[in-house]
Formats: C-alpha cells, sequence, structure tokens
C-alpha cells in the first residue's frame, strides 16, 4: 500500500467572533470540520466518503446528519467506487 499524503488547513477565528458563536468553545473546532464537510457535499464538491471523513463521522452518522440537515443524498459512481473498494477490504 502506498504512503497516505495529507495537508492541513487552518481557519483563525479571532477571539471576539469565537466568543460570539453560540457554542461551547470546546465544541467549535469539531462543529466547523463538520458543518465545512455538510457545505462542500450540499455542493457537490466532495463525495460522501471524504465528506464524512472531514466531519470525522461514519457513512451512517453523516447520511443521518444530512437527512437531519435537509441535505439530499448524492450517490453517483464515486461514491458506487467507494462502496465497492470498502467492501473488497
Amino acid at each position: 500500500m502506498g504512503k497516505t499524503s495529507s495537508w492541513e488547513v487552518r481557519i483563525i477565528v479571532p477571539e471576539h467572533i469565537k466568543s460570539s458563536l453560540k457554542l461551547p468553545p470546546d465544541e467549535i473546532e469539531n462543529r466547523l470540520r463538520i458543518e465545512l464537510a455538510l457545505r462542500l457535499y450540499a455542493k457537490k464538491i466532495v463525495s460522501l466518503g471524504v465528506a464524512r471523513r472531514i466531519a470525522g463521522l461514519t457513512k451512517w452518522e453523516f447520511i443521518e446528519l444530512l437527512a437531519k440537515e435537509g441535505i439530499p443524498l448524492h450517490y453517483g459512481e464515486s461514491e458506487l467506487q467507494e462502496d465497492l473498494e470498502w467492501l473488497e477490504e
């Protein structure tokens, strides 16, 4: 198996904005990651598998969240391929 590469994206949130968020401070990072994943998926920028990894959720947790947020499930060729690869593992 080849080496997996990754990159890091940092979002700097000024303290005055952080304090205005209606979230407990210890939930902000996770919530921003989930919101980013939802938006990228809704805009069809990333697949379901990629979005759920960004969110740090299982496939089923992410699908449940999509339903809760009213975001339609997009299931195309790339999602089918991901599922098939997962089954082969």
